[in-house]
Formats: C-alpha cells, structure tokens, sequence
C-alpha cells in the first residue's frame, strides 16, 4: 500500500537564514502520527512547508501520489490538506458561524451541507454561533479552528502546538473529539507538540525533530512512562 503522505529530503527557511535541513518520513493512510520537539526545532516550519503557506527550497512533498511541491495552498487543501495553524488564527471580529463559513472556502460545492456535521461533533460551538470568535475562550477557539478546518472535508490534518494555553477541561475534551473524528471521519493527522500527554493518547507512532531533521522514533513506553528527554544535540 502507497504512503498517504511522503516528505523526502525536506528543506525551507526563512530568507537566508535555513530551517529545514532534510526532513524524512512518510505516513499511511488512517495514522496519527506525532512529532514532537522543543521551540525552534523547526515543527511549525514544517508544517507550513508541507502546507505550502511556505516555499521549500529543496526536497519533495507527495501527497495521494500527488507530487504537491510546487503546488499553491489552496491546490493542497483542494486534494485534502488541512492545516489548524499554531496560535489557531481565527478571525477574532467574525462570529462563530461566519468563521466555520470562512472553512468552506476551500469546499468543492457539493460539500457545503458539511456544516451541520460538523457542528454534531462540537456541541460546546452549537451554543455559541452567534459569539465573535474574539470573545470565546482559548480552548474554544481552539475547537472552532478544527471545527472550521474540518469544513473543507480534509484527507489529512496538520495540526500544530494544539494544547499551547489551553486548560486542562478543554484538552480532555479534545483528546476525546479527535479520537471520535478518526473513526467517523476516517482522518489522518500529523500532530506537533510539546505536550507529551496528548501526543501519547492520541499518535499511533511518534518522530522526533531536532534542528530541521528528524532524528529518530519515540519508543512508545519512553512515553507512557514520561521518561522522553527532548535534547537539542
């Protein structure tokens, strides 16, 4: 069975300055995989490159058996990439229902009706369509950005630095509506955190990332032990 998605010999950066220094890995179809690593290693980076939202300056990105290196964001999130953003990026004037709305941008117009299936999956969002996003919690605009990238019915979610200043109660509940996602939505997710909790319930596997490589593959019970030192040599 082909990789749902193959990233070979990754680089990007800003300006001159390099961030990615050959990233390698591939993930089938149905994974959760996680990444995991401290600030500046480079995960955002990498996330944003195998959005689009930045260029790569060499290596490739395969997607579906798609090459989708050169290919615009908005080509990526026609053929099933998605991206819930660090920092969630809502728009913080729109209400609750104009950003789920903002989500279907990228929908083929069949999809449309998505909507509403959405919603049965975030009934903490139900009661507060009619709220401006900048006026939710920020684990409810947490949810609101899933909810929103859900929207343009993805393939695979990159999802970044999801539990960065959430509350505990708010975490929980998205472990658990991520785990109900995978089944109903047959979804895969690539998940960068620092959050070693998190990323142990819900990655099927888990690859560290250090200085714009990836440097090897959590051993599952490093993890549920909590014994995971994240060094940056």
């Amino acid at each position: 069975m082909s990789a749902l998605l193959e990233v070979d010999d990754l680089r990007a950066g800003y300006g001159r300055v390099p961030i990615l220094a050959g990233v390698n890995f591939d993930m089938a179809g149905g994974e959760f995989l996680g990444i995991l690593g401290h600030n500046g290693m480079g995960k955002t980076t990498l996330m944003r490159t195998i959005m689009g939202a930045l260029p790569t300056t060499a290596g490739s990105v395969r997607f579906a058996g798609t090459d989708v290196t050169k290919m615009a964001t908005h080509q990526r999130s026609r053929l099933g990439l998605g991206l819930v953003p660090q920092g969630r990026e809502i728009f913080p004037t729109l209400t609750v229902m104009e950003n789920l709305r903002m989500g279907l941008a990228a929908a083929k117009s069949e999809d449309r009706a998505v909507m509403d299936g959405v919603l049965e999956d975030f009934p903490r969002l139900k009661r507060l369509l009619d709220r401006r996003g900048g006026a939710l919690s920020g684990g409810e605009q947490q949810l609101l950005a899933l909810a929103r990238c859900l929207c343009a019915r993805p393939k695979l979610i990159l999802l970044d630095e999801p539990t960065e200043g959430i509350q505990l109660s708010i975490i929980e509940e998205m472990i658990e509506t991520l785990q109900t996602l995978r089944q109903r939505w047959s979804l895969s997710m690539i998940i960068v955190e620092q959050n070693l909790d998190f990323i142990t319930q819900l990655s099927d596997r888990v690859l560290s990332i250090q200085k714009g490589r990836i440097t090897g593959e959590v051993d599952r019970a490093q993890l549920l032990s909590g014994d995971v030192a994240m060094t940056a040599a």
